[in-house]
Parts: C-alpha cells; structure tokens; sequence
C-alpha cells in the first residue's frame, strides 16, 4: 500500500524530474532513524532560512556540515574512549547520526553556528540575475529585426 508509481509524473512534468524522486523517498525513509536528532525549519527572512538541530553533548569537534549535489548532510560522532562514566540513567543520546536535507535550487549555506546544544544552519536563496524575471518594453510597430531582413 506505500508503493505507488510515479511514472505519469515523469511524462508530464518537464522540468521537475526529481520531484517523484524525492517523494518516493520521504515515502521510504524509516521514521526511527528519521527522529534524531530533533530540528527546526525556520524562515527568517524573504530569501533566508535557518535549520536548527537539538545536539546535546557534541562539540565543535564532533560535527561535520557538508553541503554535496543540493543536499545538507549534518553529521555527529562522539569518539568511543569519551564513555568512562558508569551511569545510572542515561537520557542524553549521544550515538552518532546523518540528518539529510534536500535543498531547493540556488539555496546555499551561509554560516552554521554552535550554542548552547544547539546548531544553527543560516540558508539563503540567492537566484542568479539572469534566472529573475525581467520586463520587456514592448514597442509600436514591428521590429528591428524584421526591417534588417526586408532592407536586405
């Protein structure tokens, strides 16, 4: 019953051929491995956008931001000699993860920050000039370039 097939969707659609793509994987992914760590989407501006992840008990060291073919790769790793304690309870996971995001066209990383648990991921859009609409003058009468081919 989660199967579904998106081949009319790639016949239709020009332009947009990983959107079946990335619907058939969010439909795929496993939502255990989904879960951790805990994020935020925040918009915060027009064209700006943070991501923020809950990463309780990782340092500087142990976090990897990588952006790779319009995907945000997160990753987090504690060494395995840091574990001396003898615990009683243990609510912080600390196990190491990969957090994926897929990112749209012309959205980049701009700064990644760490504070107090938790990582912040500034994005921005920035579409380049010759990708934004611009406005033609339309002008009376026919064109220049059809009067060149009558003159000639």
């Amino acid at each position: 019953m989660r199967d579904f097939d998106f081949s009319p969707l790639f016949r239709s659609a020009i332009g947009f051929d990983r959107l079946p793509s990335l619907i058939d994987t969010a439909l795929r992914s496993d939502v255990s491995v989904a879960a951790y760590p805990p994020y935020n989407i925040e918009k915060v501006a027009e064209d700006a956008y943070r991501v923020t992840l809950a990463v309780a008990g990782f340092g500087l060291a142990d976090l990897n931001v990588e952006m790779r073919d319009g995907l945000l790769i997160v990753r987090g790793s504690k060494p395995e000699g840091d574990r001396k304690a003898s615990y009683l309870h243990r609510g912080i996971a600390e196990r190491a993860f990969e957090r994926r995001f897929q990112l749209a066209e012309h959205v980049e990383v701009r700064d990644a920050a760490l504070d107090n648990g938790l990582l912040a991921i500034d994005l921005v859009r920035e579409v380049p000039e010759a990708l934004k609409p611009r406005r033609i003058d339309v002008k009376a009468g026919e064109p220049a370039v059809i009067e060149a081919r009558k003159a000639a």
